[in-house]
């Protein structure tokens, strides 16, 4: 845990077409998770999600790991994001811990600006080290809670190539109930509509 990395691609299905997605090996190397990780799940909340551990090392460059991966992470983006949409956000509750999650965020990192993220706040050798135990900690608490997740890095703006950031489950949860409880996502209901999720994507 602690690592965050810019994903080069548009929240689409990768095609061969768009930009190398992230191996999986490369996804937990900048994530700074090694040995056993959660590799399925992608829901909004936690709790089961039907996730099977699996080692890093034996995932390779297996492509389709890297597409299930993209599309379970693309399609977790659009229904976080239609939820803002749609939804007062100080009203959101994105998993049955968000007080634990909440109070043990700010008291652990205070000065975190969730309003736009600095990629150091997260990827820095110095930010790992402080992540990684804290999010340790929510093991047994959260379901996947070391799964890679995109997160938006201007709290103002949609998922997007240029806004968006690879953290780990859990930094998700942290970063986006606190947007919430402190009003970052407020003004996403007027500048944005819920988008019509893919046939695809209802399936």
């Amino acid at each position: 845990c602690g690592g965050g990395a810019r994903v080069s691609t548009q929240l689409q299905a990768p095609t061969p077409e768009n930009r190398r997605m992230p191996t999986q090996e490369e996804i937990f190397a900048e994530l700074g998770i090694f040995g056993d990780v959660a590799t399925a799940g992608g829901g909004g909340g936690a709790g089961k999600s039907g996730g099977a551990a699996i080692n890093a090392e034996e995932l390779g460059n297996d492509s389709t790991m890297e597409e299930l991966w993209a599309m379970k992470a693309m399609e977790h983006s659009e229904i976080h994001f239609n939820l803002l949409c749609a939804v007062d956000p100080r009203l959101l509750k994105l998993t049955p811990k968000d007080d634990v999650i909440y109070s043990s965020f700010r008291k652990e990192f205070p000065d975190f600006n969730v309003g736009k993220l600095v990629e150091n706040d997260l990827k820095s050798p110095d930010a790992k080290e402080k992540w990684r135990p804290f999010c340790m900690a929510f093991e047994k608490e959260i379901e996947d809670y070391s799964f890679a997740t995109l997160v938006r890095i201007d709290s103002e703006d949609e998922y997007s190539e240029s806004n968006t950031i690879l953290v780990t489950r859990i930094q998700f949860f942290c970063i986006e109930i606190a947007r919430n409880r402190e009003g970052f996502n407020d003004s996403i209901r007027t500048k944005f509509k819920p988008k019509p999720r893919t046939k695809k994507n209802r399936q």
